[in-house]
């Protein structure tokens, strides 16, 4: 009979290979536990399971939002719901449940600066990333600086195709891009790409009027904004900056 040291060694090994960490990490302080409370083999054994699904559903959404670029502090625990308008927080608890994804609808948030528009996109992208979702997050100045590297290097068709692997592609600040021809024509390929294919979650201090300031062209202006407004969500967030008000606060804590 095989001594018990080496069954042990053996399953250590076995589940090495098998790549199973949890179980690896909890099989003795789970046979404990099975042995002090005479665990049934079923019990124990989906105790072992249940832990690995676990820890490899975490894994998954750990490197989801490796790939995802999010900022890290910009989540729903930092974020101050309650200096939202009601209908805000509404639209944001709907959103969490992730089915505009699946319809393929875009999120646009207007607001002037500091209001919180980055934030309140980034906190439901993280909370979607944990739910199983893919989502990727660029400023608009950067995205479009790379989109123009890939259509100078013959590549513009296989980085949209790349982009497309995303449920959402988040586009920070999209009234800050620098406007050149170049740079309209590359945005513009971007959402006409993307139109009914996967979601767009956009901010920008810039109301639909002034779009003219971004692709200059009038023509161009109104195809890219029926595009992103066809099936979509709009979040206006008219309130006060955040940031002048956090300044006004220390001010008077100084004083």
């Amino acid at each position: 009979m095989m001594k018990a040291h080496k069954i042990q060694d053996g399953i250590a090994d076995a589940l090495k290979e098998l790549r199973m960490s949890a179980v690896l990490e909890n099989l003795l302080p789970v046979t404990e536990r099975a042995v002090a409370n005479n665990s049934g083999y079923d019990a124990y054994l989906l105790e072992l399971l249940q832990l690995e699904c676990e820890n490899r559903r975490q894994t998954r959404a750990d490197a989801r939002l490796r790939q995802s670029k999010l900022p890290y502090a910009k989540t729903l625990e930092t974020l101050d719901l309650t200096r939202f308008p009601r209908k805000t927080a509404q639209q944001a608890r709907i959103l969490l449940e992730g089915s505009f994804l699946d319809r393929r609808e875009n999120v646009l948030v207007f607001g002037k600066p500091g209001t919180g528009k980055t934030h309140l996109a980034c906190a439901l992208a993280h909370e979607l990333i944990r739910a199983g979702r893919k989502i990727f997050f660029r400023s608009a100045d950067l995205l479009v600086q790379e989109l123009l590297i890939a259509k100078r290097d013959l590549t513009l068709e296989k980085t949209l195709r790349r982009l497309a692997g995303f449920d959402a592609v988040i586009i920070d600040d999209i009234g800050y891009v620098q406007h050149g021809r170049e740079e309209m024509e590359v945005l513009f390929a971007f959402l006409a790409h993307r139109y009914e294919k996967g979601s767009v979650m956009l901010t920008s201090n810039l109301p639909f009027s002034k779009w003219e300031l971004i692709f200059k062209d009038p023509m161009t202006t109104a195809a890219a904004i029926d595009r992103l407004v066809h099936h979509s969500v709009i979040i206006e967030l008219n309130i006060p900056s955040y940031r002048i008000q956090h300044a006004k606060k220390k001010q008077e804590e100084v004083a």
